[in-house]
């Protein structure tokens, strides 16, 4: 019996990469009481797989919905995993995730006690556009329902390894400092960067059949 391979686990840890993000949640839980943190450990975590299971179960129906081929959305989801990569391997997060206003809003909200674990820190922090993009991606190749399945299951692992990151934030940060964050999201985005010219070319085969007459 076929089975869903570890390649989409695989893309979305490096693209999610909730390693990177432990800083954003040191500063963004500032001041937060023990409950208050946990509970934004919580939401934040079951929001990333939400987000996850919901792009796998009803991602191709949107794009029926708006009569976009999969193979155009595999060339501009491509791109915009390749355009993480990059800022990755610059030692950025692996999305143009949050805008300065985002931030600001962000940090009146933590000023003021309220729960920031939806916006940003799980979006567009953690999952954003080209999150929702490699799951819709992968779902359309999912030839069964035990396929599809693993994809949403793989969610559980991504929420799980974000409250596993958030909840030891503190020791990750000291162990590795800025500069171990930075080495591991520099790898992060080169296996991401290979990931993101592999889907591109399967969609630019797809719109020019012609491309892959010559292999």
């Amino acid at each position: 019996m076929q089975s869903m391979d570890f390649k989409p686990l695989i893309t979305l840890l490096a693209i999610v990469n909730p390693l990177a993000c432990v800083p954003f949640f040191i500063h963004y839980t500032q001041g937060f009481s023990a409950t208050q943190r946990q509970r934004t450990i919580v939401v934040s975590s079951m929001t990333a797989f939400i987000v996850i299971a919901a792009s796998a179960l009803l991602g191709l129906q949107i794009l029926d919905f708006f009569g976009i081929s999969l193979a155009s959305f595999q060339v501009g989801g491509g791109l915009l995993l390749l355009t993480s990569a990059m800022s990755m391997l610059n030692a950025q997060p692996a999305e143009a995730r949050a805008n300065a206003e985002e931030v600001l809003d962000a940090e009146t909200k933590a000023a003021m006690g309220a729960s920031i674990a939806v916006v940003p820190l799980t979006i567009p922090l953690l999952t954003g556009p080209a999150t929702m993009s490699t799951v819709v991606i992968y779902a359309e190749k999912a030839k069964n329902f035990s396929q599809l399945g693993t994809l949403v299951g793989y969610g559980v692992v991504i929420a799980l390894a974000t409250a596993l990151c958030f909840s030891l934030a503190q020791p990750i940060a000291r162990v590795l400092g800025k500069t171990g964050i930075n080495v591991m999201t520099r790898l992060m985005g080169l296996i991401l960067a290979a990931l993101a010219v592999e889907v591109m070319t399967d969609g630019l085969h797809k719109l020019f059949p012609v491309l892959g007459q010559g292999a």
